[in-house]
C-alpha cells in the first residue's frame, strides 16, 4: 500500500528515504561533499522556481563545479532511471524548475566564467550560469551588448533564457534568444557530449539549435553558450505616450508596425500597472491614463531623428492624449525603469502574483485587455498589465493570497481563461516564460493528439528513458481526455492531488 506522505505522491516516506539513499550512495563518489545537499534544511531553497505556487522538495541538490561532474551526475542517474532537473537562477515563471519529488535538481549555478570576448567576430562564449546582464557588461568596453534583455536580466542566467527562449523589451528589433544564439554545448540525458549550432553562420546537419532552444531542459543539459554580440547605438530615445482609452492603444501599436516602423521597443502598460510602478519608481507617468505606451527609437542621431518624428505623427493619430520624448539617457533610463520593475512593483501590493504569458495578433490587444477586466469581475480578483505589445506578449499579474486556498483557484482559473482566449484570438499559450507545469492543462487547448504525440517522439528522440524534467511542457494524452471531460469553461483539473504524467 502506497501513502501521500512527505509531499511525494506515491511513495511511502521509508521509499523515499531508501530511493535518496540510493542516489546519494551513487552520486558522493562523484561531487565533493559540499556540492551533494540532501538534508530538508538544505533542500528547501530550491523547491520552486518564481511560480511559487507550486513547490516540490527534490530527493537532494547537486551542484557540480565541472563538465566532467554534470556528465557524471548525468550517467549515473540515467543508469538509476533518476530524474533530472536542470535549474539555474530560478527566476522561471512557469515552474519549469520545479523538482521532482523523486529526483535530482541539477544546480548549475557555478558555471559562471566569462570564456571569451571576441570583438572582430562579436561574439561571446560563456557557461550557463552566467546573468544576462554580466554578458553585456564584459562587452561594453568593446561598443558591444546582448541584445535580448528580460525584465529579471540582473538575476537570470544564460543557460535558463536558452531554455525559455527569453525576450525582453527590445526583443521587437533585435530577436528572442534563439535569434542571438550560435552554439551550445552541453550533454545528453545518457551524459555524453553534446553540441548544437556552430560558429559559423550556418551548420551541417539538421538544425537542431532551434529545437532545443525553448526546450525547457527535456532535450538536453546545456554548459556554455556562444552569442551574438550587438553595436551599442550611437543614440537611443524613448516616446512615452498616454491614451485614455484602451481601443486607441492598441490600434495605435498596430498603427505603428502597418507604418513600416520597427521600434527598438514598443511596451503597453494599463492604468494600474502605470499606478503601482510610478508609486515605485517614480518614473513620472501619466497617472491619469487608460494606458501608456513606450516607444523607443535607436541608431544613429539622424536615424532616430527621423523614426521619433514618424512615430509621433502614427502616435497623435492615433488619439495619444499626450506625448513627452526622451531628452537623454538619464530621463530614457528613468521611462524604461518602471516597466522593468512591473513585477517587484506588483509586489508591493499584493502578497502574491501569477504572470501569465502568452501571445495574440497585436491587432487584439485592446480586446485582449477589455477580455481580461470582464475575467476580473468574473473570477473576483485584480489584475495588472503589461505588454510587450509590439509582439503580442502579454504579461497579466493577477494578484491574489496564495494563503488562500480559494484565492490560489480562482487565480488559476483566471490565468487559464487568459490563455485560453488567447488561443481562441489566434495566439499561442505561451511568448516567452515557457510551458513549465503552469500552463500543461492549457496545451490541451492549444495543440491536437497528433501534434502532442509529435512533441512525444521528439522528446523520446533526445532522452528516451525520459529522466530530463520529465512531467513539464507536453501534457500527456490522458490528461488532454481528462481536462477536456472535467474542465467547465477555463478552469483546473479537478482531483489536483492524483497522479496524471
Amino acid at each position: 500500500m502506497t501513502a501521500v506522505t512527505d509531499g511525494v505522491l506515491g511513495e511511502t516516506v521509508p521509499d523515499r528515504r531508501a530511493r535518496q539513499a540510493e542516489v546519494l550512495a551513487a552520486l558522493q563518489p562523484l561531487l565533493p561533499a559540499h556540492a551533494l545537499l540532501w538534508q530538508a534544511e538544505e533542500t528547501v531553497p530550491y523547491e520552486c522556481d518564481a511560480l511559487t505556487a507550486y513547490r516540490e522538495r527534490p530527493l537532494l541538490v547537486a551542484l557540480p563545479e565541472t563538465e566532467a561532474q554534470v556528465a557524471a551526475v548525468l550517467k549515473a542517474c540515467h543508469g538509476l532511471n533518476v530524474p533530472v532537473v536542470a535549474r539555474g537562477a530560478g527566476t522561471g515563471l512557469s515552474g519549469g524548475a520545479m523538482p521532482n519529488a523523486m529526483g535530482v535538481t541539477l544546480g548549475l549555478a557555478r558555471f559562471n566564467r566569462i570564456v571569451q570576448i571576441d570583438k572582430y567576430s562579436r561574439t561571446a562564449v560563456v557557461q550557463c550560469g552566467v546573468r544576462n546582464l554580466a554578458i553585456s557588461e564584459a562587452a561594453a568596453p568593446h561598443g558591444l551588448y546582448y541584445a535580448p534583455d528580460p525584465s529579471s536580466q540582473i538575476a537570470c542566467t544564460i543557460g535558463g533564457n536558452i531554455a525559455e527562449n527569453s525576450g525582453g523589451v527590445h526583443c521587437l528589433k533585435y530577436g528572442l534568444t534563439l535569434h542571438n544564439v550560435m552554439k551550445l554545448r552541453g550533454f545528453t540525458a545518457e551524459g555524453e557530449p553534446v553540441e548544437f549550432g556552430g560558429d559559423a553562420l550556418d551548420a551541417p546537419g539538421l538544425d537542431l539549435l532551434s529545437v532545443v532552444v525553448g526546450s525547457e531542459g527535456m532535450l538536453a543539459v546545456i554548459t556554455e553558450v556562444t552569442v551574438k554580440l550587438t553595436p551599442k547605438p550611437q543614440l537611443a530615445r524613448c516616446i512615452m505616450a498616454s491614451f485614455s482609452d484602451v481601443r486607441h492603444a492598441g490600434d495605435a501599436v498596430a498603427a505603428i508596425i502597418a507604418a513600416g516602423i520597427i521600434p527598438a521597443g514598443l511596451e503597453m502598460m494599463d492604468k494600474p500597472m502605470t499606478a503601482a510602478v510610478e508609486d515605485f519608481v517614480h518614473a513620472g507617468y501619466d497617472l491619469e491614463a487608460a494606458a501608456i505606451l513606450l516607444c523607443e527609437s535607436d541608431g544613429t542621431p539622424d536615424e532616430v531623428e527621423e523614426e521619433i518624428g514618424r512615430m509621433k505623427a502614427v502616435l497623435a493619430g492615433a488619439g495619444a492624449t499626450g506625448l513627452a520624448v526622451s531628452e537623454n539617457e538619464a530621463q530614457r533610463l528613468k521611462f524604461w525603469s518602471g516597466r522593468k520593475n512591473a513585477f517587484p512593483a506588483s509586489g508591493r501590493i499584493s502578497p502574491d502574483y501569477m504572470c501569465m504569458d502568452s501571445t495574440i495578433p497585436r491587432k487584439r490587444l485592446a480586446d485582449m485587455l477589455l477580455a481580461i477586466a470582464e475575467m476580473e469581475k468574473k473570477y473576483r480578483l485584480r489584475c495588472c498589465n503589461v505588454f510587450h505589445a509590439g509582439d503580442g506578449n502579454l504579461h497579466p499579474l493577477i494578484l491574489f493570497d496564495a494563503n488562500d486556498p480559494d484565492q490560489l483557484h480562482r487565480c488559476e482559473q483566471f490565468g487559464a481563461d487568459i490563455l485560453e482566449t488567447s488561443v481562441a484570438m489566434g495566439g499561442t499559450v505561451s511568448g516567452e516564460h515557457g510551458v513549465g507545469v503552469e500552463k500543461l492543462n492549457s496545451m490541451c487547448v492549444q495543440f491536437s493528439p497528433e501534434e502532442r504525440e509529435q512533441m512525444l517522439r521528439l522528446k523520446a528522440a533526445f532522452d528516451p528513458a525520459g529522466v530530463l524534467n520529465p512531467g513539464k511542457v507536453i501534457p500527456s494524452l490522458h490528461r488532454c481526455a481528462e481536462y477536456g471531460r472535467m474542465h467547465v469553461r477555463k478552469g483546473l483539473l479537478a482531483f489536483p492531488e492524483l497522479e496524471r504524467f
